[in-house]
């Protein structure tokens, strides 16, 4: 699984000249889900998303977390993170999950980001969304499972 996590002073996710999802400060995140993801794997996603402390404190510090600044969460479905580049000139998607797995874990990291206490706006699965962002900072961080899992040197 992969997560695409940006700080933003706002965003907003639109299907169809609807608003879906929209957010003030908080995070941003483009979550992608792989074949043989899991809902451990989704469980560890939410964990490490709801705890970064990734908003300045008084000192300046990135110290803070979305508890801590009354941050929200929009999260978006975005398979495209999967798309492999390095054969061709067009992105092959085949490491992605089946879109019913998709939808199912990308569910789950919604509700478990919720389930930790904090809000969790949504995009519409497999919809064209047109999605706005005014990055702070701009602080952008990938996380991805399999990298979680590896042991840090």
């Amino acid at each position: 699984m992969r997560a695409l996590v940006q700080r933003v002073s706002r965003a907003q996710v639109t299907v169809d000249g609807a608003t879906a999802g929209e957010i003030g400060r908080g995070f941003l995140v483009l979550l992608g889900v792989g074949d043989g993801d899991t809902e451990a794997q989704a469980k560890a996603v939410a964990a490490k998303i709801a705890g970064l402390r990734i908003f300045e404190d008084s000192d300046g510090k990135m110290n803070l977390g979305l508890e801590d600044v009354g941050g929200t969460v929009l999260c978006v479905s975005q398979f495209t993170l999967y798309g492999d580049v390095r054969k061709g000139r067009r992105p092959s998607f085949g490491a992605a999950a089946d879109p019913a797995t998709g939808e199912r874990l990308y569910g789950h990291v919604c509700s478990e980001i919720e389930r930790l206490g904090l809000r969790c706006e949504r995009g519409v699965f497999g919809a064209r969304m047109e999605v706005e962002l005014v990055n702070d900072g701009p602080v952008t961080l990938w996380i991805d499972t399999e990298e979680l899992a590896r042991p840090r040197r």
